[in-house]
Order: C-alpha cells, then structure tokens, then sequence
C-alpha cells in the first residue's frame, strides 16, 4: 500500500467520471435498504419477499426494522450511505476520501459489532447482558439486504482510502484488495481460528492456553519411537515424511508429462489430457478401490504372487506406501496442469539464443529451460505438499495402521474420545507445516525475474527436448499412464458386473437403479435413486467453479502486481484452507456460521462457498506462476495509453492467462462434485449431493450402484472439462508449432 501524498496522482480521471462509480455504489447500497429484506428467511429464499419488505416483520428492510420493530442500531446503514451521497457531491480529493472512509467504516463498524454482539437470544456475551441487563429485542441472520449494503459500504470505504492517495489511488485495485481480503477473513481465518480456538480452552470449557504445549508436544504426536526400534512414529512426522514424498512425486510426474504433452511427440497430447486428469474428476474411494482390487491381500497381484513363488498374502500395500501411491494418483494432476501453463510460457527466442551462442540442447535445457520452470516448480510442489498433509479419503482406505494428522483429527471430531482440544491442537500442527514450507518457497524464489511473456513478438520455435530427456521423460510417464488406466479399469468394471467378486455376468441394471427415466401421466419421471444429489451436485458445482475462478485470479493479479500492507498474511491466508483438513473446514463453518449475524447452515450457500474457498488455492497458484511470465510492460503500456485496470485486466492479461483459467475452472468444478470430507457435515435430506449418496451405498454394500454412478460422474466431467476448453481457448503466443 502506497504512503498518502499530499496531492491525487496526475492519472486520475476527471471527477465526473471517477464520482461515477461512487454513485452508483451509494444507489446500490440504498437499494439494500429500502428494497430487500434485512434479515434471512429461513423458510425460502430473502428475493421472493421483495413485495413485502414495508409490511411484514421478517422480511422487512432495514428502515422498518429500525423504525418501527425496534432496532435502532439499523440506522447505521442509511446514516453511512447519506453522508456517502454528500461526499459523491464533492470533487476527487483527500477531503473526499476522508468522508469516504468515515462513512464506509463507521457504517460497518456498527452493522457488523451490532450483528455479533445482538443474536437470536439477546447479547451475545455474558458480560454484555451484566453490563447492559436484559436486552428486549433479538435478531436473525443477516439476509441479502444486509449483504448488498455490507458490500456497498466497503467498497466505499476502499474508494475513500484511494482517494487518500493509498492503492497509487486506482480505485479497482482499492476495492479488490477490501473485497478478497474480507472474503478470506470472513470464510478462511475466521472459521479456521474459530475452530483453532478450542485447543486453548480445557474440557469444561475454562481458559487454558498452558494446554495448547501440552498437546501439540505430546508422545502421540512427536515421539520418534520408530527410530529406536519400536512400532511408531508421532502422527506429526508421518505426515511431515507423506507431504514431502508425496510433493516430490506429484511435481516430478507433473512436470514430465508437461513436458511430454508440450515439448514431445505431438501425439501424446490429448492421451495425456485425458489420463491425467483422470484422478482428479473422480471420487477418492474409487481410486482406493481400485489400488485395493490391485494390491490388496485379495488383490491380483498377491495373487499372482502366490500362484508363481508360493508367498502368502499380506496386508503390505497397506500402509504409508500405499498412502503415498494414492495420493500421487490423486494429486498428480494438479501438478500437471500448473505445470503445463507453465512450459507453455517458456520463451522460444531464448532457447534460441543459446544454441545460436553454440549450447548443446541438454546444456540449453538445463540452464535455460529448467529455471525458468521454477516458479512452477516451486507452486506445484507447495500445493501437493499442502494437499498431502490435508488429505483424509487415501489415509483412511489405505492407511492402515499408519496414521496422519487428518485421520487423528477426523477420529477426534467424530470418534468415542470426542476430544475438540485435540483435534484443534493438530490442526494447529498442520498449520505450522503449511507456513513453513510457504515461507520456504518463498525465500529459494525470492524476488528473481522468471518473465517469459513480454510485449514483444516471438515467432520462435519452442526447442524439441534433448534425446536423453526425452528418454527420461517418457520412462518416467508412459508407465504412469498405463497404470492409471489400469487402476480405472479395475475400479469402474464394478458398475458393469453382477456381483463384484462372485458373479461377474455383465448387467447395466446398476446404472438403472440410479439413473432410471420413466414417462409418467405428467411427462417425464426421474424415477432413479440417484437423480435429485445427482442435479443438485452439478447446479452447486457450477455456482462454485466460475466464483473460485474469478477470485483465485484475482488474488494472483493482486499477489503478482501491486504491492501493498499485509501482503504475505493476505497470500498465506488465501492458501490456509488447503493446510486444514476437510473435515476440520467443514466443522469450523458449522462453528461459525450457525449462529447470528451470519446463519447459513443448511442452506445451498454455505455448500457453494465451502466448495469455493477449498478449491480457492489452486486457482491463486497457477494465476501467480502464470503472472510470473508476464512482463509488466504488458500492464504499463496499457495504462499509458489511458485504459483503467478493468480494461487491462480484461483484454490484455487475461487472454494471457488462459491456462491458469482452465486450470482454476476445472480443478474447482470436479473438486466440488467430487469432494467428501469438507462437506460431509454440511449436507442436508434437501441437498444430498453425489459423494454422500454414493458413501451411503457404499455403506449398504451396494458397490455396483455406488461405482455406477461414479461412471457417470466422470462421463459428466470428461464433457464438462471439454466444455470449458472449449470456451475458454487456447492462449496465442504468435509462436510457430512444432
């Protein structure tokens, strides 16, 4: 963030048009007003009681409310948006931006410490009802009225600080950084630290922070008996050792197929397109089924080792090496695609430039191609160590007696023990990891220049990979491609069988009990079990996807091109959730939003955003390796010709960025429909979605129906994925192909 100066910056436009954008704020937040509900409506949707806002209590607006049912604190909202009008009256200068930033703020400061401190049942805190007595009047949830002001009187409060001359007084700029930095504070840190929290508090609920010690550093989590001959080691250092393996696998196997896809025979691109992403648009307990029907003591391959050297079988796939095949399945596929992106952005002209200076292709490759790579590297490796540490579905098939953080957590929450501190403690471990190998990429990659991308022409043709690269790459990802297809074959036979392991007669009637379609007296039925989790899935999926998208690039493009305050907690706070196990995230939105001003279990919406900020990490990372390229001229020389940043962000860095689009979209709609553990707490009978209908079948035995669907679903994300490359494109370098 930028000192205030004493005078605007010369580039701002004229009042008339900056005032603009502060009208129509000040408009949009009387609209919220005068012409939404207030408060939530538990019993349908707050927009289909728009007609009865000035006639009935729960749905009127804030000036009926504060008037006539006795909330006066509700005066803060149009107080705040009156004096917002008189500074619209004024011209751009720091007197504006002071009554800007004195509306906005104290307009907010009053609605939100009113909405926490005043709920369904009166003060919210003991000590408020001592000091105050008994308070008369209680309020629900915040509704959409409440909603569209909050918004309008923070972007205000943004337009104020850059008309105080901070931001380099770019009021866009401004108000994305207020707006996702409220977003990752109210559904990221607040949550996290709620659910944090309870490891400083002892069982009967008294302050006890001597206890956070007392946990973290126990035997259980740090002990290194396993070094000294004994069974074990502290479920800390098993997941320190898991993320590590895992990071390194999944950024090896990623990049070659990167490489492979870009830089080898054409013909392995839409091969490993689909293989890769394979893994990723299916439910992990398909994954596990398969490994399991694999490597599993009834598996093929113990059985052929039985048959042709006589060894028994064993539970030896169990285990942290089964944990570790697993997750490399899994996650291999994030690494690929922040990793594609990536190469493609390489330069030709330099690889060019250093066989021109007589370098041979392994000594350009290795001095020029591979560290220009490092930011992706860097990111790819960062997000499969953070998706190792967090993941909960591969340790709990596979993990046998070895246990995880994730798993202690999950047993924590929802086992006999149902020990909260516990649970919280290691969630606090997790973090800690997380912030430390953060704070470790950060310090190799430093402030070093990788830009690839420039404002310049480069027609060059990308340099075909040296023969011994070649060779090592395609070693290393052809038997994984075959494997994975191997593993999916076992896996997705069960939906086409009878009876897996006794009748294997081929049948499609698991398919109809699922997804059976009648015509009834009324037109067509949807008589499968599994139709109403089936639309609900993909109609929440596609909310998500296009909001995780949006936000996650816009984070990289703040990351990546402006600087302000508080940056590094703004960016380690965008990649918090992937340092917290699903199942903790889902407990912690319970938690938090449960209860006033923001009461939104049960309803769709709290499903979306869980869905969108999980998934938000992955959109944040391949938008800040693929900003690394881009030269800032690119920027620059928009601006100077006087486009705003929209503009520039609009037609000249996102054409730019269309593989970290892909890469966001369809991570963040196949991670949504395909996602367990951070949702499982937070689905109701009115929004079962696919995982939990088929983790239900799963439960009753029916395998054939559960592995049907999951056929299904991948059918419907092949398209899906599709789709969305499709519609997003191809980026265009002006390079020629191969």
């Amino acid at each position: 963030m930028g000192s205030a100066g004493t005078a605007l910056p010369q580039a701002f436009r004229p009042a008339a048009s900056v005032n603009r954008a502060v009208w129509a704020w000040v408009a949009l937040g009387w609209l919220g007003c005068l012409l939404l509900p207030w408060y939530a409506l538990q019993d349908m949707n707050g927009l289909r009681a728009v007609a009865r806002v000035w006639s009935d209590e729960p749905a009127g607006n804030a000036l009926l409310h504060a008037g006539w049912y006795g909330r006066p604190w509700l005066w803060a909202g149009p107080a705040a948006l009156a004096m917002a009008a008189w500074a619209a009256l004024l011209p751009a200068s720091r007197r504006q931006g002071a009554w800007l930033l004195a509306a906005g703020g104290l307009g907010l400061l009053v609605l939100l410490g009113s909405g926490f401190a005043i709920g369904a049942r009166g003060w919210a805190w003991e000590w408020l009802n001592a000091a105050w007595g008994e308070l008369p009047m209680r309020q629900p949830g915040m509704g959409w009225g409440a909603f569209v002001v909050l918004s309008a009187l923070l972007v205000l409060t943004a337009f104020g600080f850059a008309r105080r001359g901070f931001f380099k007084g770019d009021l866009f700029v401004a108000a994305a950084v207020l707006a996702c930095g409220s977003l990752l504070l109210l559904f990221i840190v607040f949550p996290v630290l709620k659910a944090l929290s309870a490891a400083l508090f002892s069982e009967d609920g008294l302050w006890a922070p001597a206890l956070l010690w007392e946990r973290v550093a126990s035997e259980r989590n740090f002990g290194l008996g396993c070094l000294a001959g004994g069974q074990r080691c502290g479920v800390a250092w098993n997941t320190l050792f898991l993320g590590l393996m895992t990071a390194t696998s999944t950024t090896l196997l990623g990049t070659c197929m990167a490489l492979m896809a870009e830089r080898s025979s054409r013909r392995y691109a839409r091969p490993l397109n689909v293989l890769a992403l394979l893994p990723i648009i299916t439910p992990p307990f398909v994954v596990g089924l398969g490994l399991i029907l694999l490597f599993g003591r009834a598996g093929l391959f113990n059985q052929f080792l039985e048959w042709a050297f006589g060894i028994p079988p064993t539970r030896w796939f169990y285990g942290w090496f089964g944990v570790w095949v697993a997750q490399t399945f899994a996650f291999t596929p994030i690494a690929f695609m922040i990793m594609r992106g990536v190469v493609q952005g390489v330069a030709p002209s330099l690889e060019e430039a250093a066989q021109t200076l007589r370098a041979s292709p392994l000594r350009t490759f290795t001095t020029v191609t591979l560290p220009l790579l490092k930011p992706g590297l860097a990111n790819a490796f960062l997000v499969g160590f953070i998706e190792s540490m967090a993941d909960f579905g591969n340790p709990i098939v596979v993990g046998g007696q070895f246990s995880v953080l994730s798993t202690e957590i999950f047993f924590a929450i929802v086992g006999a023990q149902y020990d909260q501190g516990r649970a919280a403690s290691l969630a606090w471990v997790l973090t800690a990891f997380a912030l430390a190998v953060f704070a470790l990429q950060r310090g190799l990659l430093g402030r070093q220049n990788y830009t690839t991308v420039s404002g310049k022409g480069d027609a060059g043709l990308a340099m075909p990979l040296p023969p011994l690269v070649r060779r090592v790459v395609q070693g290393v990802a052809l038997p994984w491609m075959a494997f994975t297809l191997l593993v999916y074959l076992f896996a997705l036979a069960g939906g086409f069988v009878q009876t897996w392991g006794r009748d294997y007669t081929l049948t499609l009637q698991h398919f109809r009990t699922a997804f059976a379609v009648e015509w009834g007296a009324f037109g067509i039925v949807w008589a499968g079990t599994a139709w109403n989790s089936f639309f609900t899935t993909v109609q929440l999926a596609a909310w998500a996807a296009p909001l995780t998208a949006a936000v996650g690039l816009t984070i990289a493009w703040l990351l990546a091109r402006t600087e302000f305050r508080g940056q590094g907690g703004f960016e380690f706070s965008a990649l918090l959730a992937f340092a917290i196990p699903g199942t903790v995230l889902g407990v912690s939105y319970i938690l938090a939003f449960n209860v006033p001003p923001f009461e939104l279990t049960g309803t769709a919406l709290i499903i979306v955003l869980c869905f969108m900020f999980r998934n938000l990490p992955v959109g944040v990372r391949a938008g800040t390796a693929a900003f690394k390229q881009l030269d800032r001229s690119l920027d620059e020389a928009s601006l100077m010709l006087r486009a705003g940043s929209v503009q520039t962000l609009r037609h000249v860095v996102l054409p730019l960025l269309k593989p970290a689009v892909v890469a966001a979209l369809v991570y963040s709609f196949v991670r949504a429909i395909t996602t367990v553990s951070a949702v499982i707490f937070l689905v109701t009978a009115e929004y079962e979605l696919a995982t939990t209908y088929i983790i239900g079948r799963v439960g009753n035995g029916d395998y054939g129906v559960a592995l049907a669907y999951c056929t299904v679903l991948i059918a419907l994300m092949s398209l899906a994925i599709a789709l969305i490359q499709w519609v997003v494109g191809e980026r265009r370098l002006g390079r020629r192909g191969g």
